[in-house]
């Protein structure tokens, strides 16, 4: 049998934030909800498992209304085919990991025994054959993150939901149990949620994204889709990208930003003269001058003033100031060399082959 759709269309207000939401997610499919801190996501999830009722609109799992304000339907939380699995897991201290994968069935009326020998499958088929009577604070962490997807698969729910699953973990445990979740994930045959912040998170775990800032959709797309095409400040610095908004020139295969300067594209594509575009460029496709360079095959070169150095890793991300103003990764190497320091003028450069323009007509700046 096929498992039903989820749809989430309608508006929560709560206090002075209202949410706007038009979200479905298939059978089978995982989706992503990226966003700011406020944007949404954690509304998102209230709304389906039934903690935060829509002001108007439905939430549907296939033909079911879940619920439905205008017919004065609202189905309660717990009666809800709907499981989560917490940021912190939320598993029992005192009970086993057998007898916090076992709960649902124990909530059930289900006999001990019976619901032990029930969970022993999953327990097996996430890894965590032979831990069984081990308590939640004798597991490591990618193991009780396992657990708490096996505590909500184990109640046979038909929508799964994960709130910053991966969150808790440190940075190697992380690595090692994103590959993990992602194919116990594609596994589920019915709609899952994944909220996070993310974007390596969401890249692994989605089949698509879904960007919320200020209460909407913003952008919704495959991973692939997303990382090459921002369509929001918050989006490209996500990504790692340059976003830019303005009008282009197809005569001068130039794009006239909104902010202050043009920037010149090789590949116009389909785009019609006149017509409002983004434009991305990779921080580190850009070149870094302290002269302006005379004989260079670039063909976007403007004046700009370092801002802020940040090393992020092996690499050092210079904000500069400028028409347009630029994040640019170079080098510790590189930063020593040219003696760059906040304040500094420099000359920036890229090719145009570097840069993407793609029809778009807004860049949101919330951050």
């Amino acid at each position: 049998m096929t498992s039903p759709a989820l749809r989430v269309a309608g508006r929560i207000d709560r206090g002075g934030f209202r949410l706007e939401l038009d979200v479905t997610i298939e059978a089978g499919e995982v989706v992503a909800l990226l966003g700011p801190n406020g944007a949404g996501k954690s509304t998102f999830l209230r709304c389906v498992c039934g903690l935060a009722p829509l002001t108007s609109g439905t939430v549907r799992l296939g033909d079911a209304p879940l619920d439905d304000p205008a017919d004065g339907v609202f189905v309660s939380a717990e009666d809800r085919p709907v499981a989560i699995v917490f940021q912190d897991y939320r598993l029992f201290p005192h009970l086993s990991v057998t007898e916090n994968v076992a709960f649902a069935a124990r909530s059930r009326g289900v006999g001990r025994h019976a619901a032990r020998r029930a969970v022993e499958p999953w327990l097996e088929r996430l890894g965590l054959g032979g831990l069984g009577d081990r308590r939640p604070g004798q597991i490591s962490g990618g193991q009780a993150q396992r657990v708490a997807l096996a505590r909500a698969l184990a109640s046979d729910p038909a929508v799964l939901l994960l709130d910053e699953p991966l969150a808790a973990l440190d940075s190697r445990t992380r690595v090692e149990t994103r590959g993990t979740l992602r194919r116990h994930l594609a596994d589920f045959p019915g709609p899952v949620a994944v909220v996070t912040h993310d974007p390596i998170d969401a890249m692994v775990l989605a089949d698509r994204i879904v960007v919320l800032e200020d209460g909407r959709v913003v952008q919704d797309g495959s991973p692939g889709e997303v990382a090459r095409h921002p369509q929001t400040d918050y989006v490209a610095r996500l990504v790692g990208l340059n976003l830019y908004a303005g009008r282009l020139d197809r005569a001068s295969h130039a794009v006239a930003l909104d902010a202050g300067g043009r920037l010149v594209v090789a590949d116009l594509g389909t785009l019609r003269d006149g017509e409002r575009v983004l434009a991305v460029v990779r921080p580190a496709a850009i070149t870094v001058h302290v002269e302006q360079p005379l004989h260079t095959s670039s063909r976007n070169v403007w004046a700009a003033t370092v801002a802020d150095l940040e090393v992020v890793g092996d690499r050092v991300r210079v904000a500069v100031d400028g028409a347009p103003s630029a994040l640019v990764d170079l080098t510790l190497a590189a930063v020593a060399e040219l003696d760059l320091r906040p304040g500094i003028p420099v000359w920036l450069s890229a090719k145009a082959t570097d840069i993407d323009a793609y029809p778009g007509t807004a860049v949101a700046s919330r951050t």
